[in-house]
């Protein structure tokens, strides 16, 4: 078990040391001001899922502090992508828990990060170091 917590574009640890083959169970906290996501992948998924991020927010979906989770539901049902339900990733809003459980197999580039518009690019990146 790993205990994260997420501020306002860092995450507590900002590294994590992880064994080839060993699931995790990370209990997720978001202790900021900003809605935040733990999302478990490579820098190439992470860019390919940003773009679902800005949909979420154009959709009125995602907003700074919070989550539309009624329009969240309604667009589900026309686009899957807009219910942000991936078992690699947690989206908070302020003062919320999650848990993730991970299986580390086959995982090479691995980082954790936050997509919601502009988080990524601020540097909300921890890294994953897999022996």
């Amino acid at each position: 078990v790993i205990k994260v917590v997420m501020y306002d574009n860092y995450y507590e640890p900002s590294s994590f040391q992880i064994k080839t083959g060993e699931t995790i169970k990370f209990e997720v906290e978001n202790a900021g001001k900003l809605v935040h996501e733990f999302n478990i992948a490579n820098k190439m998924m992470h860019i390919k899922h940003q773009p679902e991020m800005e949909k979420m927010v154009e959709n009125g979906i995602l907003l700074a502090f919070s989550i539309d989770k009624e329009k969240m539901k309604k667009m589900a049902k026309m686009d899957k992508s807009m219910g942000h339900s991936h078992s690699n990733s947690v989206l908070l809003e302020p003062k919320q828990k999650g848990d993730i459980i991970w299986k580390f197999d086959n995982a090479v580039n691995i980082e954790v990060a936050c997509n919601v518009p502009g988080h990524y690019q601020a540097g909300m990146i921890a890294k994953v170091n897999i022996k």
